[in-house]
C-alpha cells in the first residue's frame, strides 16, 4: 500500500516520517540527505536536504522538521503543510529558486529562506508558485535572494506577514519583492518588504494589497494591465516612486500613507491610461509630485480624488495631456511648493474641483459656513515658464524667478493663464483632517 494512503491527513513529526522515508529512499540515501556527507560535521558542508522529508510527507499531512539548516532547492508537488516555527532555515545554495510550489493547498509557515540564484531570466526566487491556488505563505523570513515571492498563473493565494529583503546591490539589479504574472484574486497582506526592486503586478486582475510596509525600494507598487486592484492601508516610504499604474482600470487606492518619493521622477501616485480609479483618504507627503495623472481616454472613465491630504510635495497635483476627466473633491492641499499643474495652456479646464482646502486661499468666509465667499483660482504668471519648459523648474524659488513672478503679478507682460477654479473652497480644515 502506498505511504500516502496509510498516513493521509495526519500530522507527521520527523520521527514519524523516518520509516516512510526509509522505505522510499533507502537507508544510505536518506542518511546522506539528512545528515550530509560523512565528513559534513567536520568540514561544515553540506547541509542536509529537506527534499527527502517533503517527498516522505503524504498529501494533506503536516511536516514539522527538526530545527536547523537544510539545503535547497526543493520542490513541493502536492498539498502539504510545513511549519518551521522560526527554527528551520532553507538555503538555496545560490542556484535557482529556493523553494518551488507546483501544487494547490500548500502552507509554508515560519521558515527562513535564503540564498537564491541570481538569474533574472529564470526569476530565481525565495518562493516560486507555478499554477497553484489556495496556497498560504505566512510569517516567513526571506533574505539574500533575487526575487522574494513569485506567482505565475497562480490564483487565490494568501501571502501574509512575511519579511522580505533582497541583496545589497543597486536597486535596478535586485529582483521584485513580490511578483504576480497572470495571477488573479490573490491577497497580499501585512508583509514587511524593504530594499527590493519593485512589487510588480502584470496582467493580473482583482488582487488585494492590504496593510503592507514597502520601503527603500524603487517602485513600491508597479501595476501593468492589472485591473480592479485594491491597494489599502499600506505604508510606502522612501521609495523612488510610490504607486505606478499603466493601463490598469478600476483601481481603488485608499487609506495609504505614501511618503518621501523625492527622486527626480518620483510621485506618490502616478497613473497613465488608467481610468475609473478612486484615490481616497490617502496621505501623500513629501514627494516630487503628489498625484501625477494623464487624462482618461474616455470621459466616462473619470479619475476621482477625494478626502486626501496632499502636503509638502514639490508639486501637489499634476494632470497632463487633455484638460479633463478628473473629479477632485474635499482634498486638503497644503504646504506644497506648487499646488497644482493642469494640462495644456490655452485649453478650458475640463476637471471638476470642488470643496478642497487650499492653504494659499486668500478669500473670506463672512457667513461662517466654512466655505469661501469667492472661488479659489490658480493662475500661471511667471510659472508658465516651467509649465511649458519643465527643465526650467530647476530654477524655481531662485531670486531671479521670484522677482520675475512678483513683477508679472504686479504688471503682467502677458495675460496669465487660469489653471483651475474651485468654486467652493474650504477655509478651515475638518476635525477629521486635524486628527491625522
Amino acid at each position: 500500500m502506498p505511504v500516502a494512503n496509510t498516513v493521509r491527513g495526519r500530522r507527521l513529526s520527523w520521527r514519524q516520517c523516518l520509516p516512510h522515508a526509509l522505505a522510499i529512499t533507502g537507508v544510505a540515501a536518506l542518511l546522506t540527505a539528512l545528515l550530509g556527507s560523512p565528513g559534513a560535521a567536520r568540514t561544515g558542508t553540506p547541509a542536509p536536504s529537506l527534499q527527502a522529508w517533503i517527498d516522505a510527507t503524504p498529501a494533506g499531512a503536516s511536516l514539522d522538521a527538526p530545527a536547523g539548516t537544510y539545503s535547497g532547492p526543493v520542490i513541493i508537488s502536492r498539498p502539504i503543510r510545513i511549519d518551521g516555527r522560526g527554527e528551520v532555515t532553507l538555503d538555496g545554495g545560490g542556484s535557482g529558486s529556493v523553494l518551488t510550489v507546483r501544487a494547490s493547498g500548500v502552507t509554508l509557515r515560519g521558515l527562513h529562506l535564503t540564498h537564491s540564484g541570481d538569474s533574472h531570466d529564470r526569476i530565481d526566487s525565495a518562493i516560486l508558485i507555478e499554477q497553484g491556488s489556495n496556497n498560504v505563505i505566512e510569517n516567513n523570513v526571506i533574505d539574500d535572494v533575487l526575487f522574494g515571492v513569485t506567482l505565475q498563473e497562480a490564483n487565490e493565494n494568501h501571502i501574509v506577514g512575511n519579511r522580505i529583503r533582497s541583496r545589497p546591490v543597486d536597486p535596478a539589479d535586485r529582483g521584485d519583492g513580490i511578483r504576480l504574472w497572470y495571477s488573479m484574486g490573490n491577497r497580499i497582506e501585512n508583509n514587511d518588504i524593504a530594499r527590493m526592486r519593485d512589487i510588480t503586478v502584470s496582467n493580473s486582475l482583482r488582487n488585494r494589497f492590504v496593510g503592507n510596509s514597502i520601503r527603500e525600494s524603487r517602485r513600491a507598487l508597479n501595476l501593468l494591465f492589472s485591473h480592479r486592484t485594491l491597494i489599502e492601508n499600506n505604508r510606502l516610504s522612501d521609495n523612488s516612486t510610490g504607486i505606478t499604474a499603466l493601463n490598469s482600470d478600476g483601481l481603488i487606492i485608499r487609506r495609504n500613507r505614501i511618503m518621501h518619493a523625492v527622486d527626480a521622477s518620483g510621485a506618490g501616485v502616478a497613473l497613465k491610461e488608467s481610468g475609473t480609479t478612486l484615490i481616497h483618504d490617502n496621505e501623500i507627503i513629501h514627494c516630487a509630485i503628489g498625484v501625477l495623472s494623464d487624462s482618461p481616454i474616455h470621459a466616462i472613465n473619470r479619475i476621482t480624488l477625494i478626502d486626501n491630504r496632499i502636503a509638502h510635495n514639490f508639486t501637489g497635483v499634476s494632470f497632463y495631456g487633455e484638460r479633463g476627466g478628473h473629479l477632485i473633491l474635499r482634498n486638503r492641499i497644503e504646504h506644497n511648493l506648487w499646488p497644482a499643474l493642469v494640462g495644456e495652456g490655452g485649453r478650458a479646464d475640463g476637471n471638476e474641483w470642488r470643496g478642497n482646502y487650499w492653504d494659499s486661499y486668500q478669500g473670506f468666509d463672512l457667513d461662517h459656513d466654512g466655505v469661501g465667499d469667492t472661488p479659489y483660482e490658480l493662475w500661471a504668471h511667471a510659472d508658465q515658464i516651467w509649465i511649458e519648459t519643465p527643465m526650467a523648474s530647476f530654477f524655481r524659488n531662485s531670486p531671479a524667478l521670484e522677482l520675475l513672478d512678483f513683477l508679472e503679478r504686479l504688471a503682467p507682460f502677458a495675460p496669465p493663464t487660469l489653471l483651475l477654479r474651485d468654486p467652493e473652497p474650504l477655509v478651515r480644515r475638518s476635525t477629521a483632517d486635524d486628527r491625522r
